[in-house]
């Protein structure tokens, strides 16, 4: 061949491999319009301190979410009143700063029947857009404890009424209410002991300072492979992929399941079709299975919903704690 033709050809071969880059950079690059003007962020306020549980969801989505959103999304924690702040202060945030709000049953279910002055009403002042996680409760005995199956603990507490303390991460929690839950089905005493936080509650079951503790199954987990502390039972409807060996309530005769989630609220001064929008990208965002994986690593369970499926779990969870808590008698 001669080398005009070489030249020309090489130069054809670059020309194409140019056209082909630029295709390929334009498939990787998204093409969201941003749904905010500008470059103004969505902020998604946790009512806890970085770290824990909700924090970790909160900051998985948004990492996701602001690549299909085509708006920065930032997490802001605003700790306080066991999370009734931060929804004190989405309730309140301007039509002008997109805010939404990421909860779990403590702040939307609880608080409300417990705290008269909690400063908002959670199904006049908010709207769902999406659940995003949902967690259950284990029960766990300190290696002190001599049971090593539930039906067994139920007999010890029954013959050492006096060791009944059943430690949860919180008082007024749903763990403080499943517990007494527990002891109402089983028919065993129960007396509640409060923690500031599942960090303490652990570090006193291990050291065998309180027997008993029922808190969010992925806080037990990883204590209960090393040994430290046995899981009798798991609060699910079956049994959970982190720990297939470990038995479900219901399996073993006790006829409670109970669950928590998380999930992200909207202001009503947001447009509803702004939360309708949110809601899709979300449910986008919880299908994908890079998303999957980093919520099984973290111990939890990704949920995949619309707005309208997050209303019908929210009806149902309030019918289903209202009684309890009102039963309890509970004050703060």
């Amino acid at each position: 061949m001669k080398r005009r033709n070489l030249g020309k050809l090489a130069m054809g071969v670059a020309f194409s491999a140019g056209l082909l880059g630029a295709s390929f950079a334009q498939a990787q690059t998204p093409a969201t319009t941003p749904l905010f003007a500008g470059k103004t962020p969505l902020r998604i306020i946790v009512g806890y301190p970085p770290g824990g549980a909700t924090d970790r969801v909160a900051r998985i989505v948004a990492d996701k979410l602001q690549h299909k959103l085509g708006n920065p999304v930032i997490v802001e924690n605003k700790p306080g009143a066991g999370g009734r702040l931060s929804a004190q202060y989405v309730k309140n945030a301007p039509a002008s700063q997109p805010t939404l709000l990421i909860a779990n049953p403590a702040v939307m279910v609880v608080a409300p029947l417990v705290f008269p002055d909690s400063g908002y009403d959670p199904e006049k002042d908010f709207q769902s857009v999406s659940e995003v996680n949902r967690y259950e409760f284990g029960v766990a005995v300190s290696s002190a404890v001599p049971v090593k199956e539930l039906s067994h603990l139920f007999a010890w507490l029954k013959a050492n009424p006096d060791r009944a303390n059943f430690g949860v991460p919180a008082t007024g929690s749903l763990p403080h209410f499943f517990s007494l839950m527990l002891g109402e089905t089983a028919k065993v005493p129960v007396e509640v002991v409060g923690y500031k936080g599942s960090g303490p509650l652990l570090t006193d079951l291990m050291g065998g300072q309180v027997p008993i503790a029922v808190d969010t199954f992925d806080t037990q987990i990883a204590q209960h492979e090393a040994g430290k502390l046995r899981v009798l039972a798991t609060s699910g409807a079956k049994r959970s992929p982190m720990a297939p060996s470990i038995p479900t309530l219901k399996e073993l005769g006790v006829n409670l399941v109970g669950t928590g989630w998380n999930t992200l609220f909207a202001p009503q001064s947001m447009a509803p079709a702004t939360v309708q929008r949110l809601s899709e990208l979300v449910q986008e965002v919880m299908k994908d299975p890079d998303t999957q994986q980093k919520f099984v690593a973290s111990k939890l369970e990704p949920v995949v919903s619309s707005a309208a499926q997050t209303d019908a779990m929210l009806k149902a969870y309030r019918q289903q704690w209202a009684p309890v808590v009102k039963r309890s008698g509970f004050k703060p």
